[in-house]
Order: structure tokens, then sequence, then C-alpha cells
């Protein structure tokens, strides 16, 4: 009977949610008539303008002779260009992540003295208040470690004694530990799941004090704390360029008007992670990734560029994967010459696929870099070319380093947070009225009828 009663409730679940479709439909014409940016972005592809940031820019096009000619795409944070950026610490064998924070939230690239104290800050705000592990990431392990990440958040506003106070130093301390926590609650979130969903051994690590970011995640991932130096750079680099990108994009604006409301931290972060949390959003790279696990399956000989090609038109067609009609990693709101940050991965993501003996997987990602664009300007109509985005190549990253796809997302996540942390900030240092944009209301009015001279359908 109960069962029966649960078949009954979904029946009308379903009827309930298809007269909502039905009543919700709003014409797309509409949208045409009153001059409504869908998704806030005009007919070009180009973002409406709804607000103003310091913190980092994006060029995807010059203007000659007042026309918009497509470039190679250049991020730049807090006016540094992020290439530099790389190039810099790179060259002088550092880890950059640090360094690219304290960049984001205070405006300027710190002295060797100052960065040597802000990571001594880093260190000690990287702790979690006793017994949180146990009573908030172990008792209730999650499936998904976004939402395990999001509830430790919002747990961590009940080990706070001022949660609410919103002036800029109590902010910027909660800031900074969030940023410094993220590695623990993310690899923790997903070594509970481990155990619980797929009876794996419990491997609980502690943080080095003396290591990078990059390294203590991987330090703190592996049973035997294992990695190469090879390893924590790219991984480094990942972060650094998975940190910012601008006030407008999904997360980054969602941390601007969650905060525009006059709410606490903690709030405001577990909303931009339920944001980035979206697949199209954060969760983009895994879909590369699987995508290639099922293109190597399809495609027998990974030098054919004729089946390559015929598999990418399939893709196209929806009758390949996931029958989406998408080819992923390929293509941007933004950028259509080039993503600076897939110029960046790329360029170190040939030693790693060498040291992991993935030489012919590599080719095979080229291959497809090359003829994806060709394959959809044929069979797509575009308004803008198409290049890869830093999804491409991140999933390969992470898959060669061996890190579980349920933590593709979050790891972009504890690198987005340094960027969310600025955007906190900067929208409370220019504090003025709640963001709210309008819509339009384009139901027709109608009269109220009494319950008993309502007709049943």
């Amino acid at each position: 009977m109960l069962d029966n009663n649960v078949s009954k409730t979904n029946r009308e679940i379903h009827a309930l949610a298809e007269k909502s479709r039905m009543n919700g439909n709003i014409d797309p014409e509409l949208f045409t008539k009153y001059d409504v940016k869908r998704g806030l972005r005009d007919l070009n592809g180009k973002g409406v303008l709804a607000g103003l940031t310091e913190i980092s820019e994006i060029i995807s096009y010059t203007v000659v002779d007042m026309d918009m000619k497509p470039c190679d795409g250049k991020l730049y944070y807090r006016g540094v260009n992020v290439e530099d950026l790389v190039t810099g610490f790179m060259n002088e064998k550092r880890y950059g992540f640090e360094e690219t924070i304290y960049l984001l939230l205070f405006g300027s690239l710190p002295t060797e003295t100052e960065l040597d104290d802000f990571k001594k800050i880093l260190v000690e705000k990287r702790e979690l208040p006793k017994d949180f592990t146990r009573d908030i990431i172990m008792k209730a392990p999650s499936r998904d470690m976004m939402n395990a990440m999001s509830r430790s958040v919002l747990a961590l506003y009940f080990y706070d004694e001022h949660p609410n106070d919103t002036s800029l130093p109590n902010v910027l301390d909660q800031c900074l530990h969030l940023i410094s926590v993220f590695p623990r609650l993310a690899v923790y979130a997903y070594h509970a799941y481990n155990h619980y969903y797929n009876d794996k051994s419990l491997i609980i690590h502690s943080p080095d004090p003396g290591k990078s970011i990059a390294e203590n995640i991987l330090y703190m991932l592996r049973e035997d704390n294992q990695y190469s130096e090879l390893e924590a750079k790219i991984l480094d680099l990942a972060l650094v360029l998975h940190a910012e990108h601008g006030g407008g994009n999904n997360s980054s604006f969602t941390t601007h008007v969650v905060t525009s409301s006059g709410t606490d931290t903690y709030s405001v972060i577990a909303a931009s992670l339920g944001s980035l949390k979206g697949p199209k959003h954060g969760g983009a790279n895994i879909k590369v990734t699987e995508m290639f696990n099922d293109m190597k399956e399809q495609v027998k000989d990974w030098e054919d560029e004729e089946e390559i090609t015929a598999y990418l038109k399939a893709l196209l067609h929806k009758q390949a994967f996931d029958k989406q009609g998408l080819i992923y990693g390929m293509g941007h709101a933004v950028y259509s010459v080039s993503d600076p940050r897939a110029r960046q991965l790329k360029i170190f993501v040939e030693d790693l696929a060498k040291e992991k003996g993935l030489d012919k997987e590599l080719r095979l990602y080229k291959t497809v870099e090359r003829l994806a664009p060709e394959v959809i300007a044929r069979e797509r109509k575009i308004y803008k070319g198409v290049c890869i985005n830093v999804d491409f190549y991140s999933g390969f990253i992470y898959d060669m380093l061996d890190l579980p796809h349920e933590l593709y997302t979050p790891l972009f996540a504890l690198a987005r947070i340094a960027g969310w942390s600025a955007h906190r900030m900067e929208e409370l240092i220019n504090a003025g009225k709640i963001i709210r944009p309008a819509y339009k209301a384009v139901c027709k009015h109608n009269d109220y009828v009494p319950l008993d001279k309502r007709d049943e359908e």
C-alpha cells in the first residue's frame, strides 16, 4: 500500500510539474520585442554591463575604426597580465597560488617579506574547529563533494564568534580562513565519501605547514603522501589560472549579488559554491574527460583524422557521447580566438604527459584542438570564432594527476574562492544599493474566481 501511495504521489508531482511548465513557458519572441538580453548577453555574446571592478580584466577583442575585431585573449589580475605572472614564478621556481591570492585581495604584488608573512597567516588560518572533521564531515558524508563543502561552509558559521559582522577586517579574516581550509574541506569530504560509499580505507592526513597549497592537496589526498615536483607545480598553475575571471562570471556575480543584500560571508560563499557546481559553469572539465574517454573507445585509430572528424560531427549532431550536441572544452562566452588560460596550461601539459607516458593521448587532444573548430564552422552557423577553453586541458591534467572526478569541480572552487573573496570585499568597500535587476511581467491579468466556482479539469 505504501508503494502504491508513493507511486500515486509521484504521478501527481509529475502532473503538477507539467502544469507548471505549461503555465511558465514564455514566448521567445517577447524577449526580442522587449529587448531583453537573455543571460545578460547581447546578440553578439557580449555581456550587459552590470558593474565595475578593479580585480580582473578580460580582453577578447580590439576596436579598429569603430569595429570590434576578435584577438588573442588576455587576462589581467589587478592589472598584471596573468601570463607574465605565471612566467615570473615559474622562472623563479616558486609556487604561485599564494602570491596570486595576495594580489587579488590586496591589489598589488607582495614583496618577499609580505609574501612570507602572508603564507604564515594562511598556515595559521588552516586549522578547523575541534572535532569539526568528525562531527560535520565524517558523520554525514555526501556523494557530492560540492554539496559537502557548502554544508561545511555553513556549519563554520556556528563556530564563528562574530559571524554576522560585515566590517572589512572581520570579513577579511573570515575569507582568509575559508581560503585556507577549503583544501581540507574538499579532500576530507572525498575521503569520507570514498570510505562510506566505496568501502575504501579512511585516510585523513593533516596538512604540512611547510608545503604550498598545491603540494598539500596532493599530500592530503594520496595515501602515501607522495607526489612529484612537476605534479605539484602544474596543479599550482591550474589553481592560479582558475583563481579569478572577472565579475561577470556566474559565481562571482552571485558573490556580488548576495553580498549586496548585507548577509554574512558564509552564506555568500555557500551561494557561490552552488553557482559553480552547475555543469554550465564549473563542471565542464569533467565532461571533457568523459568525452575523451568515450572518444578513445569509439575511435579505433587515434591517428586517423577522418575517423576523429566523424566522431566530432556525431557529437554535434547528438549522435555520440551524451547526445547533447556539444564538443566539450570548445568555445567560450568571451574568448573566440584563444583563451589565455588554455594557452598557459598547454605549455606545461606536454611535460606532464611525457612524465606519465601519455604522449599518445596528448596527440589526440592536440588533433581534436585543431580539427574541432573546423568541424564546428562547417556544421554550425556561429556568430564568432571558436577556440579551446581552460577546461579542455585542465580535465586532462587532473586525469594525469590521478585526481578523482569527484574533486574536479571542488578544485575549481578552492581556486576561485580567492576571486570570490576579493569580489565580496570590493562589493562591501563600494557598498551601495542591493543589486536588483528588473524583470518585465508578461502574464495577462485574471479575475479572482471563488473556489466553489472554479472548473475541475
